[in-house]
């Protein structure tokens, strides 16, 4: 009841109270109930026998005796009492609510607004509630302004004392998932399926897709009439470069679609050190590395697998060396047998 902590505020937690409303009127007594006995040993339950007389005649020894104790100011106060109390219910209902939604959407996208930043964090409004876009989950390369509406990535829900936190991220594989998930119907209907993806955020990443149906190209999907609906991923990330890949059940081949969009003549696999040797043309090698490495990088990390580059020339050189090693052992071979 919310006027108790008036009670124990006034009267002490020991006392045995009891409460009367009167449903009409809203007015409230309040009584406290006291044991007669013939030597009061504790006053805050206990009454004389001799005072029991006087408040009920007919009273004796150990029965129960109510007297009104109601403050002259009890209504207002008990009613304040009530009022926080009530409010403090209903903002622990509101937090309750609001962490059962969100942690049901981790791993989801939101869309909010940034309102601050504090000691490198930014503090995005979700309407609700607020979600905590930490440095570590920036992209480098943005700059977040008060009044920016981005989308960001659920990462995790945590429970606080002061409510709900909700952790979100701009650098999660996820977030690229999830944006073509928006983008593109055929992946959210499950026609066209996301089958991995790597990035470098803000920077480039690639997207490995393939199509359940014979009569929907899943590059095409993704690319969009006029290449509008990456194009719209490219602007909510903006500028962050994406290869659409198309991911095949032949390892050699999804190996060489990876370093798209370099061209590949050869790939070999090595299975025990899950490793693969690729060949490409001699003006196609700068391509294939990336700057940086970067296009390499991200084929190795879209795939699983290591990946060994080379041109055709070095691939010639390496034959070369090859067969001039068993000319050299054959020579050797023939003058220990003279």
């Amino acid at each position: 009841m919310p006027c108790i902590p008036h009670i124990e505020k006034n009267f002490g937690s020991a006392q045995n109270a009891r409460i009367e409303i009167a449903r009409e009127t809203g007015e409230i007594k309040v009584f406290s109930r006291k044991t007669a006995v013939s030597e009061v040993t504790d006053p805050a339950l206990e009454i004389s026998l001799d005072e029991a007389v006087q408040i009920d005649p007919e009273a004796k020894e150990g029965e129960i005796i109510e007297m009104e104790v109601t403050p002259s100011n009890f209504g207002r106060i008990a009613a304040q009492a009530a009022k926080q109390v009530v409010v403090q219910q209903i903002r622990e209902a509101e937090r309750g609510l609001i962490y059962e939604e969100f942690l049901s959407r981790e791993g989801d996208i939101v869309t909010g607004i940034v309102r601050r930043q504090e000691a490198k964090n930014v503090y995005i409004d979700l309407g609700r509630t607020e979600a905590v876009l930490l440095p570590s989950e920036q992209i480098i390369t943005e700059r977040y302004e008060h009044g920016d509406r981005i989308k960001t990535y659920i990462t995790e829900v945590k429970k606080t004392t002061k409510g709900p936190q909700i952790l979100v991220s701009r650098t999660h594989p996820g977030l690229l998932k999830r944006l073509f998930e928006l983008e593109v119907p055929e992946i959210f209907e499950g026609i066209v399926e996301i089958k991995a993806v790597a990035r470098e955020p803000g920077m480039r990443s690639k997207i490995a897709v393939y199509s359940r149906s014979e009569n929907v190209d899943s590059i095409g999907a993704c690319v969009g009439p006029k290449g509008m609906r990456v194009q719209a991923i490219v602007q909510e990330l903006k500028g962050e470069k994406i290869d659409i890949v198309k991911w095949d059940t032949e390892l050699k081949e999804f190996i060489a679609n990876a370093l798209s969009p370099a061209k590949v003549v050869s790939v070999v696999i090595d299975e025990d050190q899950k490793a693969a040797r690729v060949i490409v043309p001699n003006h196609q090698l700068s391509l294939a590395i990336g700057k940086e490495g970067q296009n390499a990088r991200l084929a190795a990390r879209l795939t699983g697998w290591k990946i060994d580059i080379k041109d055709e020339s070095q691939l010639d050189v390496a034959e070369e060396q090859s067969l001039d090693e068993v000319d050299q052992s054959e020579e050797q071979g023939v003058n220990s047998d003279g």
